[in-house]
């Protein structure tokens, strides 16, 4: 794989927000959803796809840049360390991270602060006739899913760092930097503690077309001058699927339609938002002088001038 930031075409010092903004552009340009059958563009896609991955997560941009990381995510050799042992599922990342119990401290040293006594006889005086018990610590992952995944729920199955595969729901509504609490697979207990949890923290991926606000939708929706000034039916992509919407006769550039309810489900599904489609009036990619002739005809005929605030939409 290519250095994700050629992939991209951004600087290695761009901000978040400009790599951000230049992958909504690429991956909109080579979405396979806007090119069926082309396998080059899907082949791009994956590719802006799977940079985007790497320089748009902060931790993992942060760890690329000091060269623990290849482009593909994966340890470096030289700098495997303990995560050699914590790789999981494609998306899906160890972290070194707090919570309750004991968490990642070496119990050794815990327990011989405790008793003034090495770490062996500790366990045996945790788990036998001292009594004690302790909760296991918790462990903390990053999982990136996609953004159709998060608005409308799925389940993910991922692979712990112990070998178990889990099934992980996500509820329709899911907020990037949300965490999911998984009961009982963190680090196990002591002298019969209870285990502790698996803390996942999702990071959402942009989408080439939807962005969310709240539990709203907002896209933009070409249209031609015919559809804006006659009006018409124009199909368009929600996050449930295509949908036939009515452009208004006479509609502008920035004129905004709201589809009532068809936006992020939230609180179980009591509450649904809605989707906010802005018209965007296109002329032809290419020049046209009966169009041109056309159009300057009709306004010698009827001048108007729409920088004047009494003509403005």
């Amino acid at each position: 794989m290519a250095n994700p930031y050629e992939v991209l075409g951004v600087a290695r010092d761009a901000s978040a927000d400009e790599i951000r903004k230049v992958y909504r552009r690429l991956a909109k340009e080579s979405h396979p959803d806007l090119h069926p059958g082309d396998a080059a563009a899907e082949q791009r896609f994956k590719a802006v796809s799977a940079a985007y991955d790497i320089v748009g997560d902060p931790e993992k941009r942060k760890r690329y840049d000091a060269g623990e990381i290849d482009e593909t995510g994966a340890e470096r050799p030289e700098r495997r360390y303990y995560r050699e042992y914590a790789q999981t599922s494609p998306g899906f990342k160890y972290e070194h991270g707090g919570g309750g119990g004991a968490e990642h401290e070496d119990l050794g040293d815990i327990f011989s602060e405790l008793f003034g006594q090495n770490a062996r006889g500790a366990r045996r005086g945790a788990a036998g006739s001292q009594g004690l018990r302790m909760q296991g610590g918790n462990l903390r992952y990053q999982l990136t899913v996609d953004f159709l995944e998060a608005v409308n729920g799925a389940t993910k199955r991922v692979t712990m760092p112990d070998g178990k595969t889990l099934d992980i729901t996500l509820p329709a509504g899911t907020a990037d930097g949300q965490t999911i609490r998984l009961k009982g697979q963190g680090m196990p207990g002591i002298g019969g503690g209870r285990p502790g949890d698996a803390l996942i923290a999702l990071t959402v991926r942009p989408h080439p077309h939807f962005e969310r606000e709240g539990d709203d939708i907002r896209t933009v929706l070409p249209v031609t001058l015919k559809e804006a000034m006659a009006g018409g039916t124009v199909r368009t992509e929600t996050i449930s699927g295509p949908l036939d919407v009515k452009v208004p006769k006479g509609s502008n550039t920035g004129r905004v339609l709201r589809l009532r309810g068809k936006g992020v489900a939230s609180h179980g599904g009591a509450h649904r938002g809605d989707h906010l489609i802005e018209l965007r009036v296109m002329l032809p990619e290419a020049a046209d002088a009966e169009l041109e002739r056309a159009i300057s005809e009709w306004e010698d005929r009827h001048p108007y001038d729409p920088r004047k605030s009494g003509d403005r939409p």
